[in-house]
């Protein structure tokens, strides 16, 4: 099924310097002298479009005013388009501020249209724009949906009445037209497609009606499809000095939807991403602050990634205010997307707990998170060591460390901190109870560059059917060594 979304965005040039996350206190884009865009305040004061400059700010003289900036309108455009990559490769753009993503591959993959309509949105307003979405079986009729707020089409019959209604002007290569299409009575899509083509064609060109043709499916469409660059780096001007790095968390969430996109595009993840928070320029300029996110499994999805900026941006103390965003993605690898499993775990999985970790680190710190390192030792007390959660521990490279012949005997999983000296009765160590040997012995003679022992180690069994992890010390330089055992761990 091919079917089309359309994304316009009709408030582009206010909203490139006026984002809906920033606080308004009036704001007025400038083409020519002339109003094009205007904020609400603006509005209330009795500003309209197409008004003057100089009426403008005799009728509101506290509001910004700022020219319009076509460099700047198309960088907005083109990180929105980056983010939308997230759902889908095929993403086009097309006349006046829109977007068309050909979806019909990805409806099942987001849960129907209606599902993926509603994250298109979302993805827009978080960017801090606001588009028309429509979606139709043709491009151009989703175009020219979305240029009328005309609602959605998913079949060619109920595209062809919605566009019928709408008037000739929609179409940009019938405007220069429309007084004689007014003259002769042609007054919406349906009449002029009612027209004789031969005389139509004359008169206002095949422009026309190619665009006619597209839309409602008579001729193949042909589209230059958006390329993700090759390698991410992304920067967002801020329009104000900002002394708090929680209020960062706007404009940081607009750079990582993009991310988002981008990795979708090349089939990567993203194990670490750096956020710099640019300062002031010139003579105080300093060097950016970096906030550096680890992550222990790569990722491609926005929602993990913000989460965690949320908590290092909150605990931050800026030196300086921030003038500006940049965010990189040093470290990616190929995506490689959890397999579903026909009877999943209880509690989540595997993905669910890496990013529970994650999120500690960044609210307690990566020193106060740790987790177990194997160390290539045979004594207990150094076969393991704890370090920071955000260190690589990889399970090839964990069975490595450790020799070659350990595991064939068993081992506890809990260590006390110290050996405790077990008494004797009866020729048995006692320890709440007799203990009886229920394995064959473990020997380690090891540590001879430090701590030299030289232990035979056992698994026994209590009267209460506990079981316990002794050694006995072995003295080789003594002519009768005296048997002294001791207990070193406890099996679950």
């Amino acid at each position: 099924m091919r079917l089309w979304i359309a994304i316009h965005l009709p408030q582009l040039p206010l909203e490139v310097f006026c984002p809906r996350w920033s606080t308004d206190q009036g704001t007025v884009v400038l083409e020519q002298e002339r109003v094009i865009a205007l904020s609400a305040a603006a509005y209330e004061a009795g500003v309209r479009r197409g008004l003057r400059r100089g009426g403008a700010i005799m009728l509101a003289p506290h509001t910004q005013f700022q020219q319009r900036s076509l460099p700047l309108e198309a960088e907005a455009l083109q990180a929105t388009a980056l983010a939308l990559l997230q759902f889908t490769p095929q993403l086009a753009e097309a006349e006046e501020a829109t977007l068309l993503l050909d979806v019909g591959a990805s409806l099942r993959l987001f849960g129907g249209i209606r599902a993926l309509c509603h994250r298109v949105a979302q993805s827009v307003r978080a960017l801090g724009f606001t588009g028309t979405l429509s979606c139709a079986p043709t491009a151009r009729g989703a175009w020219m949906l979305a240029r009328s707020n005309a609602g959605r089409a998913l079949t060619m019959a109920s595209l062809e009445r919605r566009l019928d209604s709408l008037p000739p002007g929609l179409l940009p290569p019938a405007r220069a037209y429309l007084d004689w299409l007014e003259g002769i009575g042609c007054l919406t899509i349906g009449q002029l497609r009612r027209l004789p083509r031969p005389g139509l064609q004359r008169r206002c060109g095949r422009a026309l009606l190619d665009m006619l043709d597209d839309a409602h499916g008579a001729r193949p469409e042909m589209h230059q499809w958006l390329a993700a660059p090759a390698s991410f780096h992304a920067k967002l001007e801020l329009f104000d000095r900002v002394e708090n790095a929680e209020a960062l968390l706007f404009g940081a969430h607009r750079l990582v939807l993009q991310l988002t996109g981008w990795l979708s595009a090349h089939q990567l993840a993203v194990e670490r991403i750096q956020l710099l928070l640019e300062h002031e320029r010139g003579r105080v300029a300093g060097p950016p602050t970096v906030v550096e996110i680890m992550l222990a499994e790569p990722t491609w999805k926005d929602t993990h990634l913000v989460r965690l900026l949320k908590e290092r941006l909150a605990k931050l103390a800026l030196p300086a205010p921030v003038i500006g965003l940049c965010l990189e993605a040093p470290q990616v690898q190929p995506m490689a997307p959890p397999s579903e499993s026909l009877f999943p775990e209880p509690g989540g999985s595997k993905e669910d707990w890496q990013r529970l970790l994650e999120l500690l680190a960044a609210r307690l710190g990566a020193d106060n998170v740790l987790q177990a390192a194997p160390n290539a030792d045979y004594r207990p007390e150094h076969a393991n060591s704890w370090v920071s959660i955000q260190t690589k521990i990889r399970p090839a490279e964990a069975r490595a460390q450790l020799p070659s012949d350990i595991g064939s005997l068993p081992r506890p999983t809990w260590l006390l901190p110290k050996p405790i000296a077990l008494m004797m009765r009866d020729h048995r160590p006692y320890y709440g109870s007799p203990l009886r040997i229920r394995s064959t012995g473990e020997r380690i003679e090891s540590g001879w560059w430090g701590a030299m022992q030289t232990r035979d180690y056992f698994m026994a069994q209590g009267e209460d059917n506990a079981h316990y992890w002794l050694f006995k010390e072995r003295d080789s330089g003594a002519t009768e060594p005296e048997t002294r055992w001791y207990l070193h761990g406890l099996f679950g």
